[in-house]
């Protein structure tokens, strides 16, 4: 059985759409639980009338208010502690699930037991900017286990809204949890760290709706920083001891560096292929160049961090990093 969890406030121009989007979508037998989380608007009559028409439709209180909404984190989980599937997926109140979305992550969840979430490609709507574009692009190339796992310190891999969870896994690593960086990423970290595997159906199901007042924007939890360090909190937990090099000496380099040292792991080298940067001094550890960091890493067993921020310069490293034998996720990992 599938539980859906469609947290709302603010979305009684939207959520119609949306709620008509997931029970088009589901079974029979699923559920489409929705948490008020404080509404002033006319959302939950709108979700009221829908009950009445629907038997599938449970509706909750996360217990939040206008004045004091809840938060994202604690309605899910009131909506989880009602939800009777053992699969979970996840809805926000303005987006649009498209027809086979449900059917479609459920065959791939129980196709392959050591999954823990899986998502869909998405389309954004009404408008996004360049950079929203590229992430979207990049994400949605994302289809393998193996292409999440090597991507889980880049960037967050899954579109939260669009995701089919295992509620045994989300048990496992502690349901729903607040953190100080994205819920969604700190959720996806820690299954990837507990074992589970991510992967994606490889197909545009979900319109993912771009709003200038949505968490991505507007809650610092989502800034840039933040991911840095969760990237940070997950890769130190990672190297457990193992010494690391940095191959990458500017700014995107050095910051992952300084979040990494906060948990008690300093870099032994930093790696570049800048000539001006080599022989230098980066936090207190030499500069040293593309062929001799790798000869060292290998000779060393020295995990290889990839932080580099120039466009394309992430796959021009991985690809001498596999030409010199390093394998992904186990000589070297990419966390830019």
């Amino acid at each position: 059985m599938i539980s859906v969890l469609m947290p709302y406030r603010g979305a009684g121009t939207t959520i119609a759409d949306a709620a008509e989007s997931v029970l088009a979508d589901l079974a029979r037998d699923d559920e489409l639980v929705a948490i008020d989380d404080g509404s002033r608007d006319e959302a939950p009559d709108v979700m009221r009338a829908m009950a009445a028409r629907d038997a599938r439709v449970v509706l909750v209180d996360s217990g939040g208010t206008p004045a004091r909404p809840a938060g994202i984190v604690a309605a899910l989980t009131r909506g989880l502690e009602v939800a009777r599937g053992s699969l979970v997926g996840r809805m926000d109140a303005d987006d649009v699930t498209l027809p086979g979305r449900f059917a479609r992550e459920r065959e791939l969840l129980e196709s392959d037991e050591s999954l823990g979430a899986v998502g869909v490609g998405v389309s954004l709507f009404p408008t996004a900017g360049d950079g929203m574009i590229r992430y979207v692009t990049w994400q949605n190339a994302l289809v393998t286990p193996d292409d999440h796992a090597r991507a889980i310190f880049v960037e967050s891999p899954l579109c939260h809204p669009s995701t089919l969870i295992r509620r045994s896994a989300l048990a496992r690593v502690g349901g729903f949890r607040e953190s100080p960086w994205a819920e969604d990423y700190d959720l996806w970290l820690r299954l990837d760290a507990a074992g589970f595997r991510l992967a994606k159906v490889h197909e545009v199901l979900f319109r993912w709706r771009m709003r200038t007042d949505s968490l991505t924007w507007t809650d610092a939890r989502y800034a840039p920083e933040r991911y840095v360090e969760a990237r940070a909190h997950y890769l130190a937990a990672r190297l457990a001891g193992r010494p690391y090099a940095m191959w990458g000496a500017g700014p995107t380099g050095r910051r992952l560096a300084r979040a990494l040292e906060a948990h008690g792991t300093a870099a032994a080298y930093f790696i570049d292929i800048d000539p001006r940067k080599i022989g230098r001094i980066a936090r207190g550890v030499p500069i040293v160049s593309a062929d001799d960091g790798i000869a060292r890493a290998r000779a060393e067993d020295v995990l290889v961090v990839v932080a580099v921020g120039r466009a394309g310069a992430r796959d021009e490293v991985k690809r001498a990093l596999d030409a010199a034998g390093l394998r992904e996720r186990e000589g070297y990992v990419c966390a830019a």
